[in-house]
């Protein structure tokens, strides 16, 4: 009988660059938690494993020294792919202790397994590197219905239903608690939790009528500033004065925004802090858009967006799709970028004019111009000077990961002509 779970990643990692370079795809946020702890919420008594690919397995070992990494310290386990939303009724969609090995699939992608025995011994030799479908095969099917993500702008479209879920599993029904906000508008108030801990300045409207607003632990939100739900906005994030943030948006951890933000995804300790639109967007962490940054995320024709990944264009068979930048990504003052473009990791975009809507990792140029590589030492000296003014240290697994990841992006930067 199973207590141990797997989380692991697929083959299919590669569609979610450039946000998972840096790390494994469960911990990519949608929503208020990320992919890993809506699998976690739902099994509350499982031990849990975590599987990666082996370039990220240190700095994740680092960053969560009380988890498994790589490694399953049982005899049975449920394995669960990390690219499944996960409601609150997986649990009994996918028991936790099965009685026979079995697998579950949605349409060709198996979303879990039980494995025991000599199959188990098998997958723990594949600890390190992406499972397929062949890995299973062997197993019996069952067709369930769970929805997963493959792009970034599955997520940015699930943020929105995200948000209520993981509102209605955090909070339930303690919702607003009683706090005087004097000179502040709240508009459903029952839908609305903000932590004692939080700073919400007169002039402020919280309009939760259309969907839940949860702000966490010591975020702020200065004065006339309109917020209006679902939106969830991370533990120590402010929202800069006179902004506006629509709908199916989530901040932060520890982010500065301003200006227009909708239906947006910001992972985490980046910033977007002066006047500029951005939509149906995923940044990464780490990222800096100068003053008067925008992105356009609708074509003029009202047509399907049409997205670069790498080699392959991809139609996203959406009309709305924005910006998706790495992270370490940074864009100078009053940076344009058109519907649908991708900007890898650790690279600079500044100029006048659009950049092309798909900038490869480490690139580093004008929009209308020629990119140069952005050297990788150059980038992680950036990168420890940035992170050390909030307070956080760059370890030598992650400088280690920088270089790995330069490596392994150079074929994309070949492939546009640029210099190694």
């Amino acid at each position: 009988m199973a207590s141990q779970i797997c989380i692991f990643e697929d083959t299919q990692y590669e569609k979610l660059f450039p946000l998972v370079y840096f790390r494994p795809v469960c911990h990519l946020k949608c929503g208020i938690s990320s992919l890993k702890d809506k699998i976690v919420r739902a099994y509350p008594k499982a031990s849990v494993s975590l599987h990666c690919r082996a370039y990220l397995a240190d700095t994740i070992r680092a960053q969560h020294p009380h988890e498994h990494v790589n490694d399953i310290p049982s005899d049975s386990c449920l394995f669960i792919n990390g690219r499944i939303l996960a409601g609150r009724d997986l649990a009994k969609t996918i028991p936790l202790n099965g009685d026979k090995d079995l697998a579950y699939v949605a349409g060709d992608i198996v979303v879990a397994a039980h494995a025991s025995g000599a199959r188990l011994s098998r997958l723990k030799g594949k600890m390190g590197t992406p499972l397929s479908p062949d890995d299973f095969s062997d197993m019996p099917r069952v067709q369930v219905d769970i929805k997963t993500v493959t792009y970034s702008w599955d997520l940015v479209q699930n943020n929105g239903a995200q948000i209520r879920e993981d509102f209605e599993a955090l909070v339930g029904k303690k919702k607003m608690k009683s706090r005087k906000l004097p000179g502040c508008y709240l508009l459903g108030k029952g839908n609305i939790f903000i932590d004692p801990s939080a700073t919400i300045k007169p002039g402020v409207v919280i309009d939760a009528e259309k969907g839940p607003i949860y702000i966490d632990k010591g975020a702020s939100v200065l004065p006339q500033t309109s917020l209006v739900g679902p939106i969830y906005l991370g533990q120590g994030s402010i929202i800069r004065a006179g902004s506006t943030i629509y709908e199916n948006t989530s901040i932060g951890p520890v982010c500065k925004v301003g200006g227009e933000v909708e239906d947006t995804i910001i992972q985490g300790y980046s910033n977007k802090q002066h006047s500029g639109f951005l939509g149906h967007a995923y940044l990464g962490k780490w990222v800096n858009l100068g003053a008067g940054t925008n992105n356009s995320d609708l074509k003029n024709n009202y047509g399907h967006v049409k997205v670069q990944l790498g080699p392959e264009q991809i139609d996203t068979g959406l009309q709305f799709v924005g910006l998706t930048m790495g992270d370490h990504s940074k864009s100078a003052i009053n940076s344009q970028f058109n519907t649908g473009t991708v900007v890898g990791v650790s690279s600079n975009i500044f100029g006048s004019g659009f950049p092309p809507k798909y900038v490869p990792s480490f690139s580093w140029g004008a929009a209308g111009e020629t990119f140069t590589t952005y050297q990788v030492e150059r980038a992680i000296n950036v990168a420890r000077r940035v992170m050390a003014r909030r307070k956080i240290e760059l370890t030598a697994a992650e400088e280690a990961l920088f270089r790995k990841i330069f490596e392994i992006t150079s074929v994309h930067r070949k492939k546009q002509g640029m210099p190694a």
